[in-house]
């Protein structure tokens, strides 16, 4: 069973990705020192995430943990 979106952002925020103000309704910014570019979620925190959603969120928190 697919994840929730407001799975991914915990795991964003645990990793130490810093939500962004500005993002547009269902849009939502992160960004992280350690990590090149922004990271953007879209859809509702209950909403299932895409699987192309995990896997950019896996690899944006691997890549910060390096």
């Amino acid at each position: 069973m697919p994840r929730k979106i407001w799975q991914l952002i915990a795991d964003l925020r645990r990793a130490g990705f810093m939500e962004l103000s500005g993002g547009r309704e269902s849009h939502r910014w992160f960004r992280h020192p350690c990590y090149r570019g922004t990271l953007v979620l879209s859809g509702a925190e209950g909403s299932h995430a895409h699987f192309y959603q995990e896997k950019q969120v896996r690899n944006a928190v691997a890549q910060v943990l390096q």
